[in-house]
Formats: C-alpha cells, sequence, structure tokens
C-alpha cells in the first residue's frame, strides 16, 4: 500500500499548497480508509488517482508555462513532475491489481453499489459549488477551504447509509429516519437563519416552504423557476420518489401517520388522491394567478401561502395521525399529484407478480392507500404510489419489485437506491432556503 499511500499523500500535499485545507484533509481519511480493507473503497481511490492524474498534468503545463513566460529554468521541474506523475501512474496500476481486489476483501457483496453513491453523491456536490456563485456548502461560508472536506463526509454518509437501505428491510426501517433527519436540518437551519445565523440562509431571500409554492411561487413572481426545475428532473430521476424520500414537509405526514394505527386502505382516501389533490392545485395556481393580475403585495400572497400550509399541517395531526394514512401526502398536497402524473414519463414502476399470494401484508404497510386487493390483482400500485419501497420490503414471497427497463427486479432496485440516495445527501448539503 506504499505507493497508493503516497501518491495520495503527495496530492493532499499539493493541495494544502494551494490553500484548499478540506481536500487535503480528504486525501488523508482516504489514506486511512484503505486500511479498512472494504471493497467499496478501491473502486473510490481509482478514481481518485484518475482525477489526480488529470491535475498533476494540469499542474506541469501551468508550472513549465509560468517558468518558460519569465525565461527561468525548467527542465529540472519537468523531470520532477513527471517523476510525480509516474509515481500516481503506478498507485493507479496497484489498484487495478488481483492483489489490490484480495486486499480489499471486506464489504464485497454491495461494494459497487456503495462506491458509485460515493462517487455520485462527490460528482453532485462539487459540480453544484463549482457552478453556484456564493458559497453553496456551509463548510465553505464558516471556514474557508473547507468546503471538499464537507463533500467527502456527505459522501461517506451516502455510502453508509446506502449500505443499510441496499437491503430490503434496511430500506424500511432506515427512509423515514433519514427523511426526519433531512427535514429536521432543513428547518433547523431555517430557524438559525431567522434568529441571525446570515450564514445560514442560502441568499437571505426568503420564501415560505410550502410545497405548493414550488408551482405557485413561479406564477406569482413571473419568475424564479430553481425550486420547479430541481423538482421536475427528481422526478425525471427517481419518478415520485420526491415525495417519500426528498420534501422537507412530507416527512412530517409521514411522522404523523406513524404515530396512528396501521395504515388499512380507505375508498375516501382513493377518491380524494385525485380529486381533493386536484381541488387545492388548482387553488394554488389560480390564486397565484388572480393575485398577480390583481397586482396584489407579496405580502398578501405570503399570507395566502401561510394559510394553505397551516391546513395542511392541520390535516397532518387530525387527519393522518388518526388514520395512521399519510392524508395530506395523498389527499391534499398539490405537488403530489403533481409528482405522481410527472413519474407516468419515468420509466421507474413497482409490480406484483402473477404469483402474489394476496397475503395482504403490504396492505398495511403502505401509508399511501396505494395498495389493495384490486390494485394487487392488478398488478399495479395506485396512483398515489411513491416508490418507498415499503412493501417490497415486507413482501416475503418477493412478488413485489422495483422495475426499469432493461434490468432485472434486483439491480432496478440497486440503481434506484443509488440514485435516491446520492439525491438525499445531496439535498441535505446544499437545500436551504
Amino acid at each position: 500500500m506504499t505507493i497508493p499511500i503516497l501518491a495520495l499523500l503527495l496530492l493532499g500535499a499539493h493541495m494544502l499548497r494551494q490553500g484548499d485545507f478540506g481536500l487535503t484533509a480528504s486525501c488523508a481519511v482516504l489514506v486511512v480508509l484503505l486500511f479498512s480493507r472494504q471493497s467499496w473503497v478501491r473502486p473510490v481511490t481509482i478514481v481518485s488517482l484518475l482525477v489526480a492524474g488529470y491535475v498533476w498534468a494540469e499542474a506541469t503545463v501551468e508550472l513549465i508555462s509560468f517558468r518558460q513566460a519569465f525565461d527561468l529554468p525548467w527542465k529540472r521541474l519537468a523531470y520532477i513532475m513527471a517523476g510525480v506523475i509516474l509515481l500516481n501512474v503506478a498507485a493507479l496500476g496497484l489498484m487495478l491489481t488481483r492483489w489490490a481486489r484480495r486486499w480489499f476483501d471486506r464489504g464485497e457483496e454491495r461494494a459497487s453499489a456503495r462506491a458509485a453513491i460515493f462517487i455520485l453523491t462527490c460528482v453532485s456536490l462539487a459540480l453544484a459549488r463549482s457552478q453556484v456563485s456564493f458559497p453553496i456548502l456551509l463548510l465553505d461560508r464558516y471556514l474557508t477551504g473547507w468546503g471538499w472536506f464537507e463533500i467527502f463526509a456527505l459522501s461517506y454518509y451516502a455510502q453508509w447509509i446506502g449500505s443499510m437501505m441496499l437491503l430490503p428491510k434496511g430500506h424500511r426501517r432506515v427512509r423515514p429516519r433519514i427523511w426526519g433527519l433531512f427535514s429536521a436540518l432543513f428547518f433547523l437551519q431555517l430557524g438559525l437563519g431567522l434568529i441571525g445565523m446570515d450564514a445560514m440562509l442560502m441568499t437571505g431571500a426568503l420564501h415560505l416552504p410550502v410545497p405548493a409554492l414550488i408551482v405557485a411561487g413561479p406564477i406569482f413572481r413571473g419568475g424564479g423557476f430553481f425550486m420547479l426545475i430541481l423538482f421536475s428532473v427528481t422526478v425525471l430521476l427517481v419518478g415520485p420518489a420526491w415525495c417519500s424520500h426528498l420534501c422537507y414537509i412530507g416527512a412530517w405526514d409521514d411522522c404523523m401517520s406513524r404515530l396512528g394505527p396501521r395504515p388499512a386502505p380507505g375508498r375516501t382516501l382513493g377518491r380524494l388522491s385525485l380529486l381533493g389533490r386536484g381541488t387545492t392545485l388548482a387553488l394554488a395556481v389560480t390564486t397565484a394567478l388572480a393575485l398577480r393580475v390583481a397586482g396584489f403585495p407579496a405580502i398578501t400572497a405570503v399570507l395566502f401561502a401561510a394559510g394553505f400550509g397551516l391546513v395542511g399541517v392541520g390535516v397532518m395531526v387530525f387527519v393522518s395521525r388518526k388514520r395512521g394514512m399519510m392524508a395530506h401526502c395523498t389527499a391534499f398536497c398539490p405537488m403530489g399529484l403533481v409528482a405522481n402524473i410527472m413519474s407516468r414519463i419515468s420509466p421507474w414502476r413497482i409490480r406484483v407478480g402473477e404469483d402474489c399470494t394476496r397475503c395482504g401484508a403490504c396492505y398495511t404497510q403502505c401509508r399511501y392507500n396505494a395498495l389493495d386487493e384490486s390494485r394487487v390483482a392488478a398488478g399495479s400500485p395506485a396512483l398515489s404510489c411513491t416508490l418507498c419501497g415499503d412493501c417490497v420490503s415486507v413482501c416475503a414471497h418477493k412478488q413485489i419489485s422495483y422495475t426499469f427497463p432493461g434490468l432485472s427486479s434486483d439491480n432496478a432496485r440497486t440503481v434506484f437506491i443509488v440514485l435516491v440516495v446520492s439525491l438525499h445527501a445531496l439535498f441535505l448539503g446544499v437545500a436551504r432556503i
């Protein structure tokens, strides 16, 4: 392991010279992880060394060009940099050998998926950080130059969460917990920002955290489509899983429903899935448009939105808690309906196999009122399904599964978990008002 360790430490030293303390610390932690012998660490290290090769090549060109521009000696520098690049190539070659595969022999079963989660989270956060004109990550705001360490930490957290959620029972157990964690941190940052910690806020331009404003806000303002675009892209990537994994308000409804009895399919909620949410969607859009056309001030729109949000909270407290079913998300939230309808163009589906025994275990797990005897017989959940996966996890006969064109059910579920966990970590890092 000496050569890979030296290559990573040398990269860390180069980053330290440039003042990127976070990347230096990340390289040091990656060196420590080499000794964990976890299989997912090897592909992460390979990708890191590939990136390091690009960094060294770029640094070589810049340093030699600088010396040539000022007519300074540069050949010795070229030899030194060539040696550094060769060391990096040797480290990369060693990580690709059978010996390295034998060394990283722990947790092989889910190693590829965990590495994919780590890398995807890291790349997503790095792109977000590089494309925004202001420091989007909290560590960059409080400790200059440490943003990369937050990216590394969130990527490590994501693969750890993924290692548990890749197991069906782990998905059902962990999903509500990390969903609640995301919501708690989201609103904690908002609260701290409102009491004076301005760095906790994204831009300082506050808006109410009411999901209906994702569509109603741009209509009233005549602009500001960021949240709508983010919502749409997320639905395209993971279907309606926005509503069961990523919505900061949906976690409240989930919490309230878990305080109630076991879920049971209900016809009333079923009818309201389209009618109720269709009504609130039409109400949100027409109200926003009417307020804009009439020229009402923004404070009036805020009051309307606050009232709408409070009604939604009331639905959670008095209906979801009583029924053990997520009434807010399935019968009131307009964005839930938008997500369900938009998900028709997403390739992700949940399907019930023909050999289903009709044991009914899934009925008592689905809090979105998407499964009953008729839907199981039809082979697919109702429109209100959000791909939460609780039915997949509880099916003892493995007759309920995620599907994606061209993938087996196991691979489809793995890819889905990779995407949704990576998005969770991404949102955890950048989702602030």
